[in-house]
């Protein structure tokens, strides 16, 4: 059997003890119960080996004002139990099953405490107490289907199942999905292109990597890069560093990592946006999938006061507009860049690509990112791969350590097309990338070369400048009105110019106003400087109508055919 045909058959068992929860859960709420209990169960599997040593450490060490060092290095984990009870001898007295239960889990040290009251779940298991169903399904947990021992699964199998019942989570909530679960191939996708040109600087031995997510979610994109980098050097240590809103979704992907034997220390709970729990830190790498077009009135306050730090905070650039944050985990994301170097790869939707006139925030953001030569490519992602949205998203690639023929330039990248279709939509999602696509874009990006489907573009040919164009006032006799020597503008005729950083303006009003306008100029004190990427314009391809000969036939051949039609049916 396969590994990914045995973890998915290990999760199905795991999953089906959701059987126990039929009449008293929707199938949409199974997760609630499901996720919590597989964590508790591997850590209690974990456990037990050390579980007699553990607890008279505990009786030796528990008047000290911190014996939590003590009990870990016991353990041989970063975390431990206390309690006198494991799952399975929670069974030996049913009548008190709730109590001596919630005396388990107390039993825990804080870090996987904290787990579990993000997933809330003493209501859950008052729930099931009530319905009297906890004896039963904490039974399901220490048979066979629900052996999780480091013995019979390893961590990477541990993480992959893990990952898997997230999935099926995910697809029994679907229309929620994607709040907090990125496609796999996805993320590889991103991984790839994260690390293409760093190949040199990932090997040899005690190489320390930092990596960052701003929005991490369930963590996919952090156990994604880690599954990566260890295939690519197993003495590399990536250090992994996220912040999650919501509590559930951040106690699975606290969860998570500490299941696989991680440090789970620097995954946080908050609002990145206006509590950011990293302040200050920078990281080699950047890898996030942040909320589209989720308004910040309610983190407001706090990034307004952080915006009046100019470049001293993360907003120095610019902000956007009220009703869409995306810009602001961008800038969060390039504000963490080392000065030696250090690379992002963060999903868009298309709105940061070209919202907002010349001088507004958006565009000031825009401005920023690319006079500073931090926009290394941005890749066109298929519609409909992500579960709670069919709309048109990006990979916004940037980079401060760009190789030599990469400076100055960005790659425009259209794998729109570079899909295959599912058998069974999941929510939104009706398409996934294939391997052998995300093969052909990481090559596409390492190539660095012009086809079809990758451009290359300088930096200042997203530029414009939006100069205001005036007319001369005329006199009743058709005269312009002079005041002090100078020729008054008439307001009513006033217009507007984008003109290409790359033009002259000068030269621009000769050959587009000046032979429609004689006499107007550009008042210089208005002009503004824009930027934008209109990505779909590049990408363009004339279709030439079809003749008006081919139509005609077309009508008439139809025309024909319904004449039979209707023959028959009147016959």
């Amino acid at each position: 059997m396969s590994l990914a045909s045995n973890i998915s058959e290990k999760a199905n068992l795991i999953w089906a003890i959701a059987d126990k929860l039929t009449g008293t859960y929707k199938p949409h709420e199974y997760g609630e119960v499901i996720l919590p209990l597989t964590v508790i169960r591997r850590f209690d599997c974990i456990l037990v080996d050390k579980k007699a040593e553990v607890l008279a450490a505990y009786e030796k060490q528990k008047d000290l004002p911190d014996p939590d060092p003590i009990l870990r290095k016991v353990s041989g984990y970063a975390f431990y139990n206390t309690s006198k009870y494991t799952m399975k001898t929670l069974l030996d007295d049913p009548d008190n099953i709730e109590a001596n239960f919630r005396n388990y889990l107390n039993g825990f040290s804080k870090n996987v405490l904290e787990i579990i009251e993000k997933f809330r779940f003493g209501g859950h298991i008052s729930m099931m107490a009530t319905k009297g169903i906890l004896y039963n399904v904490l039974k399901e947990f220490t048979t066979d289907k629900a052996n999780l021992h480091p013995d019979y699964i390893s961590n990477l199998e541990m993480g992959y199942i893990f990952e898997e019942l997230i999935r099926k989570f995910s697809e029994a909530h679907n229309e929620d999905a994607g709040q907090h679960y990125t496609p796999r191939e996805v993320i590889e996708l991103m991984v790839n292109i994260l690390f293409t040109d760093d190949g040199e600087a990932l090997t040899g031995s005690k190489v320390t990597k930092t990596l960052y997510d701003p929005a991490c979610g369930t963590g996919g994109m952090l156990s994604v890069a880690s599954e990566y980098l260890q295939k690519m050097n197993t003495d590399l240590q990536l250090m992994c560093f996220g912040q999650e809103l919501n509590d559930q979704t951040f106690a699975i992907c606290k969860a998570d990592i500490l299941i696989k034997g991680g440090d789970a220390d620097q995954i946080r709970c908050g609002n990145t946006l206006s509590g950011d729990e990293f302040p200050k830190m920078q990281f080699d790498y950047v890898l996030s999938n942040p909320p589209f077009g989720r308004e910040w009135k309610n983190e407001k306050t706090a990034v307004d006061k952080e915006a009046k730090l100019g470049f001293a905070g993360r907003f120095g650039p610019g902000l956007p507009a009220i009703g869409d944050s995306q810009l602001l985990f961008l800038l969060t994301a390039v504000s963490k860049m080392k000065p030696e170097g250090s690379r992002i790869a963060i999903i868009h939707n298309g709105s940061p690509l070209f919202t907002g006139d010349a001088g507004s925030g958006p565009s000031e953001i825009r401005r920023y990112v690319l006079e500073h030569d931090l926009l290394d490519a941005i890749i066109a992602l298929p519609n409909d791969i992500f579960y709670n949205t069919g709309i048109a998203t990006y990979i916004w690639v940037l980079s401060n350590k760009k190789a030599e023929h990469r400076k100055g330039k960005v790659q425009l990248i259209n794998a729109n097309q570079m899909f295959e279709k599912r058998r069974k939509s999941l929510g939104s999602k009706r398409n996934d990338i294939p391997k052998t696509a995300i093969d052909e874009i990481t090559k596409m990006y390492g190539d660095f070369a012009e086809s079809d489907v990758s451009k290359i573009f300088r930096n200042e040919e997203f530029g414009y400048r939006k100069v205001t164009v005036e007319r001369p006032l005329l006199d009743e006799a058709g005269k312009p009105v002079l005041k002090k020597g100078k020729m008054q503008a008439d307001a009513s005729l006033r217009d507007t110019e984008s003109v290409p950083l790359t033009e002259d303006v000068d030269e621009y009003m000769r050959r587009e106003v000046l032979p429609f306008a004689p006499g107007a100029w550009v008042d210089e004190s208005k002009t503004k400087v824009g930027y934008e990427i209109p990505f779909t314009r590049y990408f363009y391809t004339y279709e030439a109508p079809r003749s008006s000969e081919e139509i005609k036939a077309e009508i008439l051949a139809l025309e024909k055919e319904l004449d039979g039609s209707l023959e028959e049916i009147f016959r």
